[in-house]
């Protein structure tokens, strides 16, 4: 998997496999955005979005990602669901796994994010069940200056 390096905002670009980004509207891609910033914040690990329209057609997107601990994984989640109210001015219609937080999804409907643990992200791998879909591709972050002092 591929890792990235830490410290700068993610921002989503299309993948030449994956349906165009005008394909979603506004609010998705707004809530893709806050999405992987609230990744980026809070340090999860490899995130991948796949497009889904094509497969479901009842979700967009899938983004998966995970944390090293329970509190991590616990933490990222509920970061994102902050700053999709912050950003988009909604929060999931449904929230399944926050209690052990192995796996927790956010349900938005036309967004849908798993936030994995490390060990069971490998055990269930997404990425490689939904292989068909394509994969949107994640700018590398920027660097963000070191602090002074």
């Amino acid at each position: 998997m591929r890792q990235r390096a830490r410290g700068g905002p993610l921002s989503p670009t299309p993948s030449p496999r994956a349906a165009r980004p005008a394909d979603h509207d506004e609010d998705t891609e707004r809530l893709l955005a806050a999405t992987l910033e609230a990744i980026d914040e809070k340090l999860g690990s490899d995130p991948v979005v796949l497009e889904m329209t094509e497969l479901l057609g009842v979700v967009d997107l899938f983004v998966v990602t995970a944390g090293r601990t329970d509190r991590q994984v616990r933490t990222i989640a509920e970061e994102i669901e902050r700053l999709a109210k912050v950003h988009c001015g909604r929060g999931p219609a449904r929230v399944e796994g926050l209690a052990d937080a192995r796996w927790v999804l956010l349900d938005f409907g036309d967004v849908v994010v798993h936030v994995f643990d490390e060990d069971t992200r490998t055990y269930y791998d997404l990425e490689h069940l939904w292989s068909a879909a394509p994969r949107r591709a994640i700018d590398a972050p920027r660097v963000r200056p070191a602090p002074n002092g």
